[in-house]
């Protein structure tokens, strides 16, 4: 057996989770969700990182979609709505392998069917605007993480890589901590700064992730 034909059989039996793809973002800077334009079914490599061809060959079962927005944009709310949309509409154009996900249960039922689980994760405290409403709106809306800060600071969160502010986390973060595991939303602490990850620690009576974070 060659190394790639071990690697194939390894990954058939232990599929790949993905914790954070930008494809969303890609389409909205390169089409305005034109998806005509990308259609995943196909070879995409002059253009994007992901395409369906090569998630299945690269061996993932399940693959959080990012619902990313930059925080200077006007409006986050609405941009992260069309992200999720955007998630939405891949869904349903490629129904035979892309299965909507919004649990473990439902990861093991896409890979009994063949399909690639498909969960949707918004990067960045801004994408809920100072409102446990929308925290709560995202969520409804098949959001199961929110990575608590991108790369600046948010009114009750300090970010890795912008100058602290908060401290950590204010009394309104850790609350937004407390909603997040009320709802069952798991807390991403990639982008935080060191404090806001401890405040985050301390606050959160359930694991934490770190969806896509190096060494």
């Amino acid at each position: 057996m060659t190394s790639v034909e071990a690697v194939r059989e390894l990954l058939s039996e232990f599929p790949v989770v993905d914790g954070h793809n930008d494809l969303p973002w890609a389409l909205r800077e390169q089409v305005r969700y034109d998806l005509d334009a990308r259609d995943l079914a196909a070879d995409q490599s002059a253009h994007l990182h992901t395409d369906i061809p090569r998630l299945r060959a690269g061996g993932v079962g399940a693959q959080y979609w990012s619902v990313y927005v930059r925080t200077d944009l006007p409006d986050p709310v609405a941009a992260t709505l069309e992200q999720i949309d955007c998630v939405r509409q891949l869904l349903d154009r490629h129904p035979e392998d892309l299965r909507p996900a919004l649990t473990a249960a439902d990861m093991e039922a896409a890979r009994r069917e063949g399909r690639i689980a498909s969960l949707m994760g918004a990067e960045g405290g801004h994408s809920i605007a100072n409102s446990l409403g929308t925290l709560r709106g995202l969520y409804g809306l098949g959001v199961r993480y929110l990575t608590l800060t991108h790369n600046d600071n948010v009114d009750w969160a300090d970010s890795a890589t912008d100058e602290p502010r908060a401290g950590g986390l204010t009394a309104f973060g850790r609350e937004v901590v407390r909603e997040m595991n009320r709802l069952g939303m798991l807390v991403d602490l990639s982008h935080v700064a060191a404090t806001t990850m401890r405040d985050a620690l301390d606050a959160s009576s359930a694991p934490v992730i770190f969806s896509h974070s190096s060494a």
